[in-house]
């Protein structure tokens, strides 16, 4: 930072200084919501086109999308750490460091798709001994199959997203999360549905268009990197660093204890719905599919602020970071009191939008309700997640959430789910509990991190 540059920032008001980090976090985050937005937009389409297949296809699904946010969660947490060192990289100005950290990025992406998708697939003979309906289990093999390979292409391009970001162009990020979109909507309806004379594959069609659709984005953000003049500082030839490798692994592994703690707490929430029943299962599918879309806010403002905090420690300007921090949860806590304020007006039409059956209308409606007053505690942890990992701080937030989710959410969902006879909505009572305390905990833990 030079001196003229601590003079100005000294000289400055503070308020405004914040206002300032407001205006370009939301300029950051924005694109990176609607990319991320835009590929859970995919999980959407397939709920509304599997609907018409009947309530145990919708059933099916949920539970395969209860599993697959795990591994979903486990694998961005490594690619979380490679935009981090991107970043880091970005704002140190340093073309062999960024090159350095995108390949080896990529590289750990490959292997972790490539673990996940195996993985997922051993899993699912398991599902028989988790309590849920055996009507409901017959159905998703196919489907369960085809999301599992999905796994591999989501890695790959999330890392490259991860490039798009860090050097300021989430836009390129946005374009290709739609193009997605798009290309899954008339393959969903073919394959699920069939064309002509053909009668498609249901559900199994469902699984693989989603498939399909994250592999052309891939091809086309690898082809950007190869070729585009805006990556060619992430693609000069560098030695393999096994130092990066270390640093990746080490802070990814972390991260994705992290993310693999909240999502497989989410996941066990999702499967207490199989307990109760079939509409349940149903039920939960509808309200998740909607609260996806709805968690790229937070997540997407998580991954600007650790882009912005990054940036700031590789440029050297940790004066920045509390200011960061105060705009970031400025713009989170007014962003999802509108999203809470949109679900409880609107939470009805989805459900009547998504399903006839009026058995699981009615309990998606009460569930939408219970969602809503969680999502300023969801944007605010996920946020604060997202600024202590820009500086590299992960052991201590991870061990905050894993305890919030773990030891505090889940038994107390399941004591007022079954214990006291709440029904499904118990479940969700309890886990918003614990994204209560994880917010408190992890503000805290950033803000005095900082200050030290």
């Amino acid at each position: 930072m030079t001196q003229q540059h601590i003079i100005s920032q000294a000289q400055t008001p503070r308020a405004l200084i914040i206002w300032r980090e407001m205006r370009k976090l939301t300029g950051l985050g924005f694109p990176i919501v609607i990319s991320l937005a835009a590929a859970t937009l995919i999980g959407v389409v397939d709920t509304i086109m599997i609907a018409p297949l009947g309530t145990l296809s919708l059933a099916a699904a949920s539970i395969t999308n209860s599993v697959i946010i795990i591994f979903y969660s486990g694998l961005y947490g490594f690619v979380s750490a490679v935009g981090v060192r991107m970043a880091e990289a970005r704002g140190k100005q340093s073309v062999d460091d960024l090159s350095s950290a995108t390949q080896t990025g990529v590289r750990i992406a490959i292997v972790a798709g490539i673990l996940g998708a195996t993985l997922m697939l051993m899993l699912r003979p398991a599902l028989v001994h988790l309590g849920q309906p055996p009507e409901v289990l017959a159905l998703l093999c196919g489907y369960w199959t085809a999301m599992s390979l999905l796994l591999i292409p989501f890695t790959i391009f999330y890392a490259l997203k991860g490039l798009f970001d860090a050097i300021d162009a989430p836009w390129v990020g946005v374009m290709l999360a739609l193009a997605a979109v798009v290309l899954n909507i008339p393959a969903n309806y073919i394959l699920i549905h069939g064309i002509g004379q053909w009668e498609g594959l249901g559900l199994v069609g469902a699984g693989i268009a989603s498939l399909l659709s994250q592999t052309a984005s891939l091809v086309l953000a690898w082809i950007i990197w190869q070729r585009s003049k805006l990556t060619a500082d992430a693609r000069m030839k560098v030695a393999r660093n096994r130092q990066e490798l270390r640093i990746q692994l080490k802070q990814g592994a972390a991260i994705a204890t992290g993310y693999i703690g909240e999502g497989a707490a989410y996941a066990f929430a999702g499967l207490m719905m199989g307990w109760f029943s079939a509409v349940a299962l149903a039920a939960n599918q509808i309200v998740s599919a909607v609260a996806g879309v709805l968690y790229m806010v937070p997540l997407g403002i998580s991954i600007a602020v650790s882009i912005r905090v990054g940036q700031a420690v590789g440029a050297d300007e940790r004066a920045r970071l509390v200011q960061i921090g105060i705009a970031a949860l400025a713009v989170i806590i007014g962003w999802m009191t509108l999203v809470m304020a949109g679900l409880l007006a609107g939470g009805d039409y989805l459900a009547n939008a998504l399903s006839d059956d009026a058995a699981v209308i009615k309990l998606a409606t009460s569930m939408f309700i219970v969602i809503a007053a969680m999502q300023v505690a969801d944007g605010v942890q996920g946020t604060m997640l997202g600024a202590s990992r820009g500086m590299m701080d992960n052991f201590v937030p991870v061990g905050i959430t894993m305890i919030s989710y773990w030891i505090i959410a889940l038994p107390i969902g399941y004591v007022l789910g079954f214990v006291w006879d709440w029904g499904p909505n118990g479940v969700w009572i309890g886990y918003g509990t614990g994204l209560g305390i994880a917010a408190i905990a992890t503000t805290y833990r950033f803000f005095t991190k900082v200050k030290a």
